[in-house]
């Protein structure tokens, strides 16, 4: 069975976790946090060097990082990855805007405002909103003129946008003025399979990297 080494609330690794769900491939996950520094450990970095999460590490002794790279591999010959050269550049340069123009200030936004106390980044994250409104203001011109990124039909794409998009009120974004996105959000939750980001998926109980059972949070 698939290891997933990540944090339940992690965007990133949610971005895993949903498409495992919807592609019925049951996993396993260990908690590895951010917050808890465990990403700088030993017992992680023997795992993944680089010491980020999602790492996902395969019955062979595989492993593989970055979620992007983990999705178009969990996706390639499925419904979620299109079959013509065309619609595949289109996933992937949605799947780069999300990492390079979308999380750099909506995902950090919401880290700074929800995991971390008050400090003196007050401009930081002003200079992430702007950035961060501007992100949606393009996917919201986009969703005017199409159902969804990278396609005519829902891909990995999505799922990338989605992960940071729909929580991005946890960073300060007010999505009231994006009607495109607000409903491309819906359409999104209502695809088969979809489970929520505090929703555990392991098909096993969940430990940390010491072997140790660890508490999950429930769905929300």
């Amino acid at each position: 069975m698939l290891t997933l080494y990540g944090f339940l609330r992690s965007g990133n690794v949610y971005k895993v976790r949903l498409l495992l769900a919807q592609l019925g491939i049951p996993h396993r996950r260990v908690e590895v946090s951010q917050l808890a520094d465990d990403t700088a450990r030993p017992a992680f970095r023997a795992i993944n060097p680089i010491g980020k999460v999602p790492t996902v590490v395969f019955d062979d002794g595989r492993m593989l990082s970055e979620s992007g790279a983990i999705l178009h591999y969990l996706a390639a010959g499925t419904r979620f990855w299109p079959a013509d050269p065309w619609p595949q550049a289109q996933v992937l340069r949605w799947m780069f805007f999300e990492q390079y123009s979308h999380e750099p200030a909506i995902a950090v936004n919401r880290f700074l405002r929800v995991y971390t106390g008050p400090d003196d980044r007050t401009s930081q994250i002003e200079a992430n909103h702007r950035r961060g409104m501007h992100a949606l203001a393009v996917m919201d011109a986009h969703l005017g003129r199409h159902d969804w990124f990278g396609g005519d039909r829902y891909s990995i794409a999505d799922i990338a946008l989605y992960a940071y998009t729909h929580v991005a009120d946890e960073g300060g974004f007010d999505l009231a003025p994006f009607g495109n996105i607000r409903r491309w959000l819906g359409h999104v939750r209502s695809q088969p399979g979809h489970v929520l980001l505090t929703q555990e998926t392991s098909a096993e109980p969940v430990v940390d990297l010491d072997g140790v059972p660890v508490s999950t949070a429930p769905a929300a």
